[in-house]
């Protein structure tokens, strides 16, 4: 499956933009970034694995121990006058655990109404759940939603739509879809942010044509003219000719990023998208050095006023880096309508 990043896609040069390097407690790993902004600056929070190391991995690989290495998770938090330049706070903003919920990762950043809104992912001892908090400081969350399991990739609109507020979620359905990896898209709304339903399919992995595997949704829409533009996942799967692309002893996943449009008055409605990728893996910090190279998965798209995108992605699960490409580009890639 042959794919590539488009045209109209521009690396910052200062890529990686975030790395454990710049956090000032314990960090391995620093990536899935949720970014807004948000009274006057740029926000990011990001997903901060640490305790296992690649040499544990190594030692696993080749016998020396038995047990699988533990990443443990928290989410930091880091600010930015222009969205390139990352002040990581000197302790983590979010760091979720009890006797049922070991960790909680992926956030996922959402102004609605003044207020910051949090999606996030969990892993319990029953399963992968996912959340929504509120905040009005980044020092205090209310959580305010988990879904029951298997569900991850949330990602709330930035406004409310006829009134309800909005999401994008991947849940997990396996019995019923064979038994493998077949993940979809789906949208959910609610009165309150607390109590979530009408949910419908929004796009099916056999509708993406650089995907065999699974999709998901991505960084949150933005809004446009012509329609809500997202961001998706997808990932292809090659378990013949791939092996170990990263720390683990075999890792056969591709994880691409790609472009769609939806209704503005019905998000469950795509108008639009782009039959081809919009990033994939290429350079040297997306296919090697990392935890699981071969991964692109953006967490945050700001959409600026003179027309510019600023895409965040994490990179091979380890790093985080930016993108740009102007809006009218990417909405050419989703043939968007004329009006």
């Amino acid at each position: 499956m042959n794919v590539s990043t488009a045209k109209c896609i521009v690396r910052h040069p200062s890529n990686p933009i975030l790395t454990n390097a710049m956090v000032p407690y314990e960090s391995v790993l620093t990536y899935n970034v949720g970014v807004i902004k948000f009274q006057g600056k740029y926000v990011m929070t990001f997903r901060n694995d640490y305790g296992a190391t690649e040499k544990d991995f190594d030692d696993l690989n080749a016998g020396r121990r038995k047990d699988w290495p533990s990443l443990r998770s928290n989410i930091g938090l880091a600010f930015s006058d222009d969205g390139i330049r990352w002040k990581v706070q000197p302790k983590p903003c979010f760091d979720l655990h009890d006797d049922e919920i070991f960790k909680a990762y992926d956030p996922r950043l959402t102004v609605i109404d003044g207020r910051v809104y949090m999606c996030f992912a969990t892993d319990t001892r029953h399963g992968l759940r996912a959340g929504i908090a509120v905040t009005d400081d980044f020092t205090k969350f209310e959580v305010l939603h988990l879904t029951v399991p298997d569900n991850r990739n949330m990602v709330m609109f930035p406004e409310r739509i006829g009134g309800k507020y909005v999401r994008l979620e991947r849940p997990f359905p396996v019995y019923s879809r064979g038994g493998k990896d077949r993940f979809d898209i789906w949208l959910s709304d609610s009165p309150d942010c607390r109590y979530w339903g009408n949910s419908s399919l929004v796009l099916g992995v056999e509708d993406v044509p650089y995907s065999n595997d699974k999709i998901g949704p991505a960084a949150p829409p933005v809004k446009t003219k012509k329609g809500w533009l997202t961001a998706i996942h997808a990932v292809d799967r090659d378990d013949a000719t791939r092996g170990k692309n990263g720390w683990e002893a075999k890792w056969t996943k591709r994880y691409t990023a790609g472009i769609m449009l939806l209704d503005l008055d019905d998000p469950s409605k795509v108008i639009g998208m782009s039959k081809e990728t919009l990033i994939a893996p290429e350079v040297s910090y997306e296919i090697s050095g990392g935890l699981r190279n071969n991964v692109i998965f953006p967490g945050g798209m700001i959409l600026e006023p003179d027309g510019m995108v600023k895409l965040y992605y994490g990179a091979s699960d380890t790093v985080t880096c930016l993108a740009t490409a102007h809006v009218d580009e990417l909405l050419a890639l989703c043939n968007a309508p004329r009006k």
